[in-house]
Formats: C-alpha cells, structure tokens, sequence
C-alpha cells in the first residue's frame, strides 16, 4: 500500500499491465487533479492533451469542492463535499475501497493533494501522490496519451462505502475560539507577499490569521519539483516552529488547496499528520468581526 509518496520508478511498472495492481494486489486508479485558479477551464485542456495512460480526470472546482451547496461542511472558496456527497461521486466513477489511488497534477502538487487529504478524511488509506507530478513522469521518458487517443475507460458503478477520519479536520469557530493559545499553532500555506498583505489576488481581505506562521507550500520541493528529503523537511519545519508543538500545528491557506503540501510535508518529515483548516483564509475574512494582521 502507498499511502503518501510514489516515484515515478515505482509507479510506471505498475501501470505496464493490462490490470494494473499493487504488489498486495490492489487494483490501481490514477487521478489527474491539473486545475489553474485563473483559469480554471485550462486543467480540462491540459489533460486532454497529455496524461498519464489511464488517468481519470478530477476537477477542483467540479469534484473536490461544493461551492453553493448548502450541504457542503465549511465556507471558504472551495468548500468541502460532504462526505457521503463525495462517497458518491468516487462510487459513480467505479472507485472502490479495495483501489489504490495515485494522485498527480502539474502545479507542485497543489491540488492533487486535495484529493489525497479528501480520500483519508473518507477513511482510505491507500491513496498517494506522485513525487514530481507529471513532469517527473516525462523526465523519466514515460508516455503520456491525449484525451483523443486514449481508449474509452470502461466503468463499473461502486458502492463506495465511509470508513473512520483518518485526518482532523478543523472547523472555523474551533480556529476563533483557541486563537493565540499555545494549544494551536496556525501554519499558513500562502506565499508571503499575500501573508503579509501586501497582495491580494483572491479574496476581499489582505493579511493574515493573527499569530499565525508563514510556510509557503512551496518550499516543499527540491528544483526538480520533487519534495525534499525528510530530514531537510523536519530540519526547515523545526526552525519555523522554534519549540511549538507539532501535534498543535492547523494548516490553512487561502481555501483550504494548498494547504496540504504542508499537511503532507510535515508527515514525511515524521511529524504525523496534523489538522486542516479547510475555510481557511477565504472564510475567516468573510466575517469583518474576524481580527486580521498584517506584515
């Protein structure tokens, strides 16, 4: 089972047979999360025109989060499926509990990582991401197919069944009511120019949660777009948290996307996994009451 990285070494020879299958047998479904905030029909395109044989297309806005459903579990620009709304969505695509599933995008793992925090908060395990994303897979010299000559999936509708949390997820007013308490470390994921406030592209509100860390998801990766290595991970989140407790540690950004790299980051570098603020940003400002800092 992979359950947090795969190498495209590992990977490719898996995805070489007619069936692909773990070595423990699980049958192996391969997700494209590409997506562009600015553009969001670009990620349809880009998968079109090149992706890993065999992947399923996943889209942010359409998939991972619920925008103007009144089900849906947070605020914030992207907003949360419930979880048997999302259950439903993977059954009706032949997603079933006994897949491994492989996540990969081109944008630095920001948002294939939804899907990989969106399948453990459903109970599934055997979820990981591909170390690299699709650039790793071509540098490799693996092949990629288009939409139009890609053989039409045949799917079999599941019954894809919850299991227990297997991340916490953390709802806004649990974010207010502990601010600036040393039981909660807020670690946003944004990159600094939008922490400080000097910049906002996205959301009516410039700055940051009060007290709250800066850790662009960003500085996960080496320049070949890989994550570090663990022991440089937990050297660079040792330093930022300079004492604090890991296991207090709320990732946020700006709604609830890009945050996970960091989730994920933190995990490999042997912290555990800690909770997502999934409204982030974008539901905290929404409320003027919510105090905001800046610099």
């Amino acid at each position: 089972m992979y359950t947090t990285l795969i190498s495209t070494e590992t990977l490719q020879p898996l995805l070489a047979s007619d069936r692909p299958l773990t070595p423990e047998g699980k049958p192996i479904m391969v997700f494209d999360c590409t997506f562009d905030l600015m553009k969001p029909e670009l990620g349809q395109q880009q998968f079109d025109d090149a992706h890993i044989p065999g992947a399923v297309y996943v889209n942010l806005d359409k998939h991972l989060s619920a925008k103007n459903d009144p089900t849906a579990v947070n605020g914030g620009r992207h907003p949360l499926p419930n979880r048997e709304v999302f259950a439903a969505w993977l059954g009706s695509i032949g997603f079933t509990n006994t897949n491994q599933a492989i996540v990969y995008d081109r944008n630095g793992v920001n948002y294939c990582g939804r899907l990989w925090w969106m399948l453990k908060w459903l109970g599934h395990e055997a979820v990981a991401v591909l170390d690299g994303g699709l650039q790793a897979w071509q540098a490799a010299g693996h092949g990629v197919e288009t939409s139009k000559t890609a053989s039409k999936l045949k799917i079999t509708p599941s019954n894809y069944a919850l299991a227990g949390e297997l991340v916490t997820l953390t709802a806004i007013n649990t974010v207010a009511n502990n601010l600036n308490k040393p039981s909660q470390t807020i670690l946003d994921a944004r990159g600094a120019p939008r922490f400080r406030g000097e910049v906002e592209p996205l959301d009516p509100v410039a700055g940051h949660i009060p007290g709250a860390l800066n850790r662009p998801f960003t500085e996960n990766f080496g320049t070949d777009g890989k994550f570090k290595s663990p022991v440089v991970l937990r050297a660079e989140f040792d330093k930022l948290l300079a004492g604090r407790d890991p296991k207090s540690v709320v990732h946020h950004c700006g709604s609830g996307v890009s945050a996970v790299p960091n989730v994920l980051a933190m995990e490999l570098a042997g912290f555990g996994r800690q909770a997502l603020f999934a409204g982030s940003w974008s539901e905290w400002c929404s409320d003027p009451s919510r105090p905001v800092a800046q610099g």
